[in-house]
């Protein structure tokens, strides 16, 4: 049930919503000048914008602070463990118009909610930013569950070129799970794909990208099967790491190693990047990682570039990859999941100790 009691009638008075106001992601605040503070070692390139109702999301995904049956008023719940502040959309199209002025804006990317009015309000927050700033690349990050074909086509037409959507579950059964019937939620699995592929065909390769949630109870031999699917259908596959939110269904489900995610982010690049075949993956009786069968100069020059590591988000105008995210993985102070930014060769070393990849590498050449 939602959990709102304000007669519909009245909502407008007490709460500020959607198309009119928009929640802002907090390093997207700071950036925008918006909030005070600084972003450690990065700068915030995308301009994540969220949607806002009283009633908040309709679906109940396990691990999600906006989950339908998660305790507590909607307006107090936080998104990927932090907070996201509510302001005018109209103010923040100003804003955005004027770091583009001084500074080039990355993108801007509007998030649904499941919420009949989310189609609709999308394309009006969608205008509003045009309006102010025409220049600035706008990707549109829905739900599968209230779209269509038709909808896809007002999207696209509306200036949006790339479109994110929230698989999470790499697996039918981990879907159900944590997002489907078994959470007495809206999303179907089957549904999913047939708009993931819908979209593929509008917008084109690569524009497309799927949410992927590592830590969510699936095996490594789940998401290399994904990861291989994805390239084979020009797909992008995006890694989030999973992070329990307090008072969702999930929150005593413990993170996955540091050592895992590490593996799954460089396996995932070397599939993407490196042509890596199916066969050079090795798996033990419960379906994880045994074996890398690799080339060590590819593994190494990989590693070394430190970009398998970094945050998956959607390129700037320029190709270059602007959503990277800040404390999206992880808290001030953590260690990174993934890096908001390039890491340096400190870094990397860091990401060497913490794969543990000898445990499981089976050094090759490239000549082999």
């Amino acid at each position: 049930m939602a959990k709102v009691t304000i007669p519909a009638s009245e909502q407008a008075e007490h709460f500020q919503i959607s198309p009119d106001y928009v929640r802002i992601s907090m390093a997207a605040a700071i950036e925008l000048g918006l909030k005070p503070g600084r972003i450690h070692r990065a700068t915030c390139d995308c301009i994540n914008l969220l949607q806002n109702y009283p009633e908040g999301c309709y679906a109940n995904c396990t691990y999600c602070g906006l989950a339908r049956e998660r305790p507590g008023l909607p307006e107090d719940n936080t998104f990927i463990r932090v907070g996201w502040p509510l302001y005018s959309t109209d103010l923040i199209a100003e804003k955005i118009a004027e770091r583009e002025i001084k500074h080039e804006v990355g993108r801007v990317c509007v998030s649904q909610v499941q919420d009949h009015r989310a189609n609709a309000d999308m394309m009006d927050t969608i205008r509003r930013v045009h309006e102010k700033a025409p220049q600035v690349p706008i990707a549109a990050l829905v739900s599968a569950t209230l779209l269509n074909e038709e909808k896809l086509l007002e999207i696209r037409d509306a200036g949006v070129d790339i479109i994110g959507i929230g698989l999470d579950g790499a697996t039918e059964e981990i879907f159900d799970e944590a997002r489907g019937k078994k959470t007495r939620g809206p999303h179907k699995w089957d549904y999913h794909w047939t708009i993931i592929r819908k979209a593929r065909e509008l917008f084109g390769p690569m524009n497309v990208n799927c949410h992927i949630i590592v830590g969510l109870g699936e095996t490594d031999r789940d998401l290399f099967n994904l990861f291989f699917q994805l390239r084979d259908e020009q797909i992008a596959g995006y890694l989030f790491s999973f992070n329990p939110e307090p008072g969702t269904a999930t929150q005593d489900l413990p993170r996955q190693p540091i050592h895992r995610h590490r593996r799954v982010q460089l396996v995932k690049y070397l599939i993407e990047n490196c042509e890596l075949s199916p066969a050079a993956i090795a798996y033990d009786d419960a379906g994880n990682l045994a074996r890398l069968n690799a080339p060590e100069e590819m593994v190494n020059e990989a590693i070394d570039s430190g970009l398998p590591f970094m945050t998956n988000g959607c390129p700037d105008r320029h190709g270059v990859m602007a959503c990277n995210r800040p404390y999206g993985s992880y808290r001030p102070g953590e260690e990174y999941r993934d890096y908001p930014f390039r890491p340096n060769a400190e870094d990397v070393a860091i990401i060497r100790e913490q794969m543990r990849l000898d445990d499981v590498w089976a050094k090759t050449s490239l000549a082999a």
